[in-house]
């Protein structure tokens, strides 16, 4: 598998593990997490679990006893598989979770951690311990986002392809204008001191947010309508670490609430062209651009359009929404008609579209995972889309989350 798609897929395949694993409870402690840093020797843990499992016979309920003991063996089985633990290390969940009825069913990820596991593990409860693998869904990197003028700021943050409001504040300076019986000096002063005090404590809390909660921040970038976004950060309102942060010029916006947080985000691609909502931005805009030309230009749109020409090898880039929850089944009836479908996850038993008896699925893979594998078979470049953008979200409803940009038109 190419370079950039072989990261995306694990990425993509890591994601949707964890979404799964988070969901599971069981009916007891019977859902045990195991943890394994490279540095752990594999008999140091096989040694481990056998001594659990000589623990878990102590338990009164047989049930339990037996799901624990029946999962530990499974673990052990996996384990025996490696020689070593891998270089970021290995994670593997196992337990008895609930189905229809009093029917239980044995669920088992083996899960490769994006990043190294730092301690060895092991837990048995209700729910699998997810907590270190969360953080890693984390992105790393982060900019700090601040719209201001005199009468509201918002501090925001840009991670990946989120925009996240942090603060908002009004600032109840008053307006310049007159008020009654003062003199225009006085409140000139009052109306300054007002301003000095909101400026103050829009960068305390930019230091709360960024300094002292964000290592991975980027930079810092600022925006605002007009002057006093070059006030606020040539008088140095901010703490001297984030000053040193500040992304120049700063960026002209009409607004400075959260749709203000989406202009300066925008205004700003030039300075942040790696981050993942650029990235995102600039193939969809592309896409865009082409389906607007007369004659659709080199776009395709829809499942089976673009499956077809990626088929082809037509495909350049393949853009699907990290939001698709389809996958593609084999399956038959009772008359032998065979067919290939995608339905959603969670879809009920379908029926035959030839004879309408009910179908039996005999195959079924993850929709992305699918197009993952043609992408890989044509070189052709596979990028996911989140929904977090407003592209991304009109990918998915305009488009059904599935489109491409081609290297040729397809007839």
């Amino acid at each position: 598998m190419g370079e950039i798609n072989a990261a995306d897929k694990a990425r993509y395949d890591f994601k949707k593990a964890m979404q799964e694993i988070v969901e599971y409870r069981g009916r007891g402690t019977e859902l045990i997490s195991v943890y394994v840093p490279e540095t752990k020797l594999i008999s140091d843990v096989m040694a481990y679990l056998r001594e659990e499992q000589s623990q878990a016979s102590n338990i009164k309920s047989k049930t339990t006893m037996k799901n624990v003991t029946g999962a530990i063996d499974s673990i052990m089985a996996r384990l025996r598989t490696y020689k070593t633990a891998p270089p970021n290390g290995v994670v593997i969940f196992c337990g008895e979770v609930p189905r229809a009825g009093d029917q239980t069913r044995m669920v088992q990820y083996v899960v490769s951690p994006p990043d190294p596991v730092t301690a060895f593990l092991y837990r048995c409860d209700s729910e699998f311990f997810t907590e270190p693998l969360e953080s890693m869904l984390l992105e790393k990197k982060y900019y700090g986002l601040i719209v201001i003028d005199r009468k509201e700021a918002t501090i925001g943050m840009l991670s990946g392809s989120r925009i996240s409001v942090l603060k908002h504040f009004d600032s109840l300076v008053p307006s310049k204008h007159h008020q009654g019986g003062q003199s225009s000096v006085r409140f000139e002063r009052l109306i300054e001191i007002a301003a000095h005090e909101f400026y103050k404590k829009v960068a305390d809390n930019a230091t709360v947010v960024f300094l002292d909660s964000v290592t991975d921040l980027q930079g810092i970038l600022v925006g605002g309508p007009g002057a006093t976004k070059d006030f606020f950060i040539k008088e140095g309102y901010l703490h001297h670490e984030l000053q040193k942060k500040v992304v120049s010029p700063l960026f002209d916006t009409g607004y400075t609430d959260e749709s203000g947080l989406k202009e300066l985000v925008d205004a700003a691609q030039g300075a942040i062209q790696d981050m993942q909502l650029t990235v995102e931005k600039e193939y969809v805009q592309r896409l865009f651009g082409e389906i607007r030309k007369p004659d659709g230009g080199l776009s395709a749109y829809g499942e089976e359009e673009v499956r077809t020409a990626a088929k082809m090898g037509a495909v350049d880039t393949l853009l699907i929404s990290e939001s698709i929850d389809k996958k593609r089944v084999t399956a038959s009836c009772s008359n032998n008609h065979t067919h290939t479908l995608t339905v959603n996850d969670d879809e009920a038993p379908i029926q035959c579209p030839d004879c309408r008896q009910p179908l039996k699925v005999t195959g079924s893979q993850d929709l992305i995972d699918e197009f993952f594998e043609i992408a890989d078979s044509f070189n052709t470049r596979l990028q996911l889309i989140s929904g977090d953008s407003e592209e991304g979200d009109m990918l998915l409803k305009a488009f059904g989350g599935i489109a491409a940009i081609l290297r040729y038109k397809v007839a």
